[in-house]
């Protein structure tokens, strides 16, 4: 609404008020008015113009489309869950979209690691870091969770791309609380995310002022839309730039965890991806690259009744079921089916 006043609404006031002082004077001849009348005809004219080009720039919702039999099946499957559910999906193609509590906030659990990922690229776009920078390792920075880089020996010497790297494909929390330190904080982060439009996707632990939504949400948060719709960006390399973004979507292409979303997909089909997972709240984010075109989609749950950490726990079932009804509805004449004992073959 601000670029809306400051580009139409305010420069239109400046020509009405214009108007009526000038027609309200006696000095003025009757062609200096119909002169004025014209220009300002021509002004309003070129603002109206101009706003219907920042409506178009501000609202890529617009030309998005619900399609209304993936809706249905989507709603009738998160129907049932024992929690709290929420899903979009996106066809980067035709542009059509489906969306259930698409705009719910939701814990992010590891997914806060991908705005992570984009402040880091950030910093190393503005030079104040460089991909390949040598580091090394502190053993104060240990701490449980996931990741590879609590066994690291003190004072091991690494680079940015191997913590990057750590941080995406093991989803390594070391590693991410390393990079959202060198990105500029959670601060940083935030501002740029709001920069980028996104209105609730945030970074809350270890950030001043959001001590209140990190006991809501934990580490980060965001709603199903946002979070697809930044994985967009990154793909069609408007992330941060060109180069930045396809270095991200390499880095979120090669991950360790496949046996959620990722497993009803064939092998040989590429896909980019972040999981996130905590007891009473596990989502995942893909983009799957698929023969008949792109889709993106963002599955979240919250207040899981089922918080076991089983493969058959209630919301990574929900994951695969999302999953699955989309290759299948994307791709009905692929005849790929996951093998029986597939899961066994999974983390």
């Amino acid at each position: 609404m601000d670029g809306l006043h400051f580009l139409i609404l305010k420069p239109l006031k400046i020509i009405v008020v214009s108007l009526a002082i000038i027609l309200k004077s006696q000095l003025i001849q009757k062609r200096s008015v119909n002169l004025m009348l014209k220009v300002s005809a021509w002004m309003i004219w070129i603002l109206f113009y101009a706003g219907s080009l920042y409506a178009q720039t501000a609202s890529p919702r617009n030309h998005l489309k619900t399609d209304k039999h993936l809706q249905a099946s989507l709603s009738t499957l998160l129907k049932g869950f024992h929690g709290t559910a929420g899903v979009y999906v996106e066809n980067l193609k035709t542009g059509k979209i489906a969306a259930v509590n698409a705009d719910t906030i939701f814990p992010t659990a590891s997914i806060i690691k991908v705005p992570i990922l984009v402040g880091v690229f950030d910093k190393i776009k503005s030079s104040a870091l460089s991909y390949n920078q040598s580091l090394i390792y502190d053993s104060a920075r240990t701490r449980g969770g996931s990741g590879l880089m609590q066994f690291f020996k003190d004072s091991s010497k690494t680079s940015l791309d191997v913590v990057i790297s750590l941080m995406i494909s093991y989803s390594d929390n070391i590693a991410a609380l390393w990079c959202q330190e060198l990105a500029g904080g959670g601060v940083r982060i935030n501002q740029l995310l709001q920069n980028m439009g996104f209105r609730y996707t945030r970074v809350n632990s270890r950030t001043p002022g959001r001590e209140d939504a990190y006991k809501a949400y934990g580490w980060g948060q965001t709603t199903p839309r946002e979070m697809a719709t930044l994985l967009k960006l990154i793909r069609e390399q408007k992330a941060v730039d060109a180069a930045s973004s396809d270095c991200m979507y390499r880095q979120m292409s090669h991950i360790f965890y496949d046996g959620y979303a990722l497993s009803q997909i064939p092998p040989y089909i590429q896909t980019a991806s972040k999981q996130g997972m905590v007891n009473d709240s596990r989502s995942e984010l893909v983009m799957v690259n698929a023969p008949h075109g792109d889709y993106v989609f963002y599955i979240a749950t919250k207040n899981n009744k089922d918080q076991r950490w089983e493969k058959d726990a209630e919301p990574w079932q929900l994951a695969r079921k999302v999953s699955a009804l989309l290759w299948h509805y994307f791709e009905p004449k692929d005849h790929w089916q996951l093998a029986k004992t597939a899961l066994k073959l999974v983390p």
